[in-house]
């Protein structure tokens, strides 16, 4: 199946067919460096960061590109307010948000362009755009004149007539048309600026991202992505500005994805109703976060929640289950009676293709996890059914199913640690939270054996309830018992 994308601009899906061969280029707008990033920024580079791994497990080339917005409206307000320049702020949130990506494992982009990094090439695209008739100087001002770009709107799907000003849209007497937006602003007291022929001042919004991706993608590119909020006027801006200087189509493929909202409102830090990275991982694991975000197809709404992420962060615990139980499995005897059923023996050969099919279609994240979580419980049936002379072959297919989970899996960037590693950070964040230390649950356990070596029976049982009411499950082997943490 060759991969579809759902494309914004035709609202249908349409096949990825790179320009040249196999080589994807990908643009996706970033986050402008004001404050802390909050989970909406988390889904967006989640999505985009699943989006990269995939098409890089398919085959492709790709050069993807994620800007940094460091002059802005909110950086200059936030300065100021601070009491610092937009240099030293805006650096301080690029780097809290490097090491937010970091934490969540979110492969680097090829290129992180900043937007004060990229003056030249925003004054020339703005120069050949005044010098083609598509935009005018008002004082100090120059804005674009949406009237003389016929298919303003389009991404949209709105009608020029029928538009109203909207966010990041400024509104002034100056303007030829309401709408015109601006791409080069006169310089005010106290805000950084840069020399232009058209007086010092600083660029818009919208114009950053046409000079950047322009700049490392060409003219015409692949993908072009950010969440629906993106759509206008920023994105919708972006192909004006952009075809407008070069007469040529600027975005093949436009992939927007849905918001994230809290009891179905949208998250933002405008309501105030929003989290932090930093405060969700306080107290979840990073994979489980990206477990909640691609559990939801990337296109829909997701509603945030503390049930939702604890349910994300149980199934998380599945998967590592699974793979810590494939790994400490006998080498198999040989002789036993084989225990897999031929549907099963069906259902693992067919894995890679079920998850490829479900990519495929839009980057169906969800339905690939479900077929990765139906295999989970094919490879565990299997490995419970195994008895002490355990059939080679089958000890063989559970370790080939947990490897092909985890190869799959790391996919869309989940399964990525040693899974005993894994348990052992959840056992320690589960014990403080109950208020033990790993030395008591080891006394007790010890506890236990002596009592089952004086066949004290009821004793044993006793601590053994004592010990699964908190989740502790004891591991009775001929040399000994341990113990560990039973995933929720």
């Amino acid at each position: 199946m060759t991969l579809q994308i759902s494309n914004t601009m035709s609202g249908r899906k349409e096949p990825l067919v790179p320009a040249a061969g196999s080589h994807v280029r990908m643009y996706v707008c970033g986050i402008t460096a004001y404050d802390y990033c909050h989970i909406g920024h988390a889904r967006s580079t989640l999505v985009f960061d699943m989006i990269y791994r995939y098409l890089l497990h398919k085959g492709y080339q790709v050069t993807y590109v994620r800007n940094f917005t460091d002059i802005d409206d909110k950086i200059i307000r936030r300065a100021q307010e601070q009491g610092t320049t937009c240099q030293e702020l805006a650096g301080r949130f690029m780097a809290a948000f490097t090491e937010d990506m970091e934490r969540l494992g979110v492969a680097k982009p090829t290129l992180e362009p900043r937007a004060t990094e990229h003056l030249p090439e925003m004054i020339a695209l703005i120069a050949t755009l005044v010098q083609r008739g598509l935009a005018y100087q008002a004082g100090g001002d120059v804005y674009f004149a949406v009237d003389r770009f016929p298919s303003y709107g389009h991404l949209a799907g709105r009608e020029l007539a029928h538009m109203q000003a909207g966010a990041r849209v400024e509104v002034n007497d100056a303007k030829r048309h309401p709408m015109d937006f601006v791409l080069w602003k006169a310089s005010k007291p106290g805000e950084p600026v840069w020399d232009s022929p058209w007086g010092r001042g600083r660029p818009g919004w919208h114009i950053e991202c046409s000079a950047m991706s322009r700049k490392y993608l060409g003219d015409t590119f692949e993908v072009h992505g950010g969440g629906k909020d993106l759509i206008f006027p920023h994105h919708e801006n972006e192909i004006a500005q952009s075809e407008g200087a070069s007469g040529q189509p600027f975005v093949r493929i436009w992939i927007h994805h849905g918001f994230v909202t809290i009891k179905d409102e949208k998250m933002s830090k405008s309501l105030g109703n929003f989290l932090t990275i930093r405060e969700v991982l306080e107290h979840h694991h990073p994979e489980a976060l990206r477990l909640f975000v691609l559990s939801t197809h990337y296109r829909n709404p997701l509603d945030y929640s503390e049930a939702a992420l604890g349910q994300a962060a149980a199934s998380l615990d599945r998967l590592y289950d699974c793979l810590r139980e494939g790994a400490s499995l006998p080498a198999g005897a040989g002789n036993g009676t084989g225990v897999a059923l031929p549907e099963e023996h069906d259902k693992l050969a067919r894995l890679p293709a079920l998850f490829d099919e479900a990519m495929d279609d839009d980057f169906n994240s969800a339905r690939a996890l479900g077929f990765l979580f139906d295999t989970v419980k094919t490879v565990n049936r299997i490995r419970q059914a195994l008895g002490r002379k355990a059939a080679a072959a089958d000890v063989a297919l559970v370790v080939e199913g947990t490897a092909q989970i985890r190869r799959l899996a790391n996919v869309l960037g989940l399964l990525r640690e040693d899974p005993d590693a894994y348990f052992a950070l959840r056992e320690e964040k589960a014990l403080a939270a109950l208020g033990l230390a790993r030395a008591a649950v080891d006394a007790l356990v010890r506890e236990r054996s002596e009592a089952r070596a004086t066949r004290d029976w009821a004793r044993a049982d006793a601590i053994r309830e004592r010990l699964q009411a908190l989740r502790i499950e004891v591991l009775d082997r001929p040399d000994g018992s341990s113990w560990r943490l039973r995933p929720q």
